[in-house]
């Protein structure tokens, strides 16, 4: 069963092939002796139909720089770019407006209202933005994920592995512009993180979706097209064809 998904041809600052991008992103806390850069005159695109894994030592800046990339936190300085809107330029209403209608997000701790049901966890970013779900797509969605007979079951009454797919796939049926996912195997076992991975490269592979995902583990790293890997806020490279036998290379290299 596949998903229509309507790409965008809207044209984009930088290319027409890029989802997101941050040219010159600086976020700095502090002043001082206690000045600390999370980020420091970071320039780096996401194209469209493609996964990338973020990495980094504790600290390297990696969930700073997803945060200021999905405009849930703002920068010092530079820009932040979702196609071809400038978040950098936005109050915290309009850039809320444009989450909810064109970013997905995952997080490690799932997100879902314990007092609705899978379905409605699914649909609810969409009913919040006023919008019906489109039933085909929610279907589909929902037997990809295999949650049909979970539908009606709150989160207290599901798995791990459960409640995570039930994430993946509230960001899914909206057809986001980019996924941000945030650690999305950080609570789960081996098996339960794998089949999320797999929806997740499934998501980009079959469906053309964008995903962005910060991660410290290199198997869930080594699934992405590239991984980008930062340290003292800066991205120090950029990988291709990942592996996990590289990626722990770099990593020890940067001290992660």
């Amino acid at each position: 069963m596949s998903i229509d998904v309507e790409p965008r041809t809207d044209p984009s600052p930088v290319t027409p092939v890029v989802a997101a991008a941050m040219l010159h992103g600086r976020k700095i806390y502090g002043k001082g002796d206690t000045e600390v850069r999370a980020l420091d005159d970071v320039s780096v695109e996401f194209q469209r139909g493609r996964m990338t894994a973020i990495m980094g030592p504790s600290g390297s800046g990696k969930s700073t720089l997803m945060h200021c990339l999905a405009g849930l936190d703002d920068l010092t300085s530079g820009e932040v770019w979702l196609g071809d809107v400038e978040f950098s330029t936005m109050n915290e209403r309009q850039r809320t407006r444009i989450r909810r209608d064109r970013v997905g997000f995952v997080f490690q701790a799932y997100n879902l209202l314990p007092t609705l049901t899978a379905g409605e966890n699914i649909k609810l970013p969409q009913l919040l933005a006023g919008r019906k779900p489109d039933q085909t797509t929610f279907d589909a969605v929902v037997a990809r994920f295999g949650l049909a007979n979970r539908l009606r079951h709150r989160p207290a009454e599901l798995s791990g592995g459960q409640q995570q797919r039930v994430a993946v796939a509230r960001a899914l049926v909206a057809k986001p512009d980019v996924i941000f996912a945030d650690e999305p195997t950080g609570n789960l076992d081996s098996h339960a993180g794998g089949e999320v991975l797999r929806l997740l490269r499934e998501a980009v592979d079959e469906l053309g979706q964008t995903v962005v995902m910060v991660t410290h583990d290199p198997s869930a790293a080594a699934i992405a097209d590239r991984v980008l890997f930062l340290a003292d806020g800066k991205v120090r490279e950029e990988m291709t064809d990942p592996s996990v036998a590289k990626i722990l290379d770099s990593m020890k290299a940067l001290g992660g």
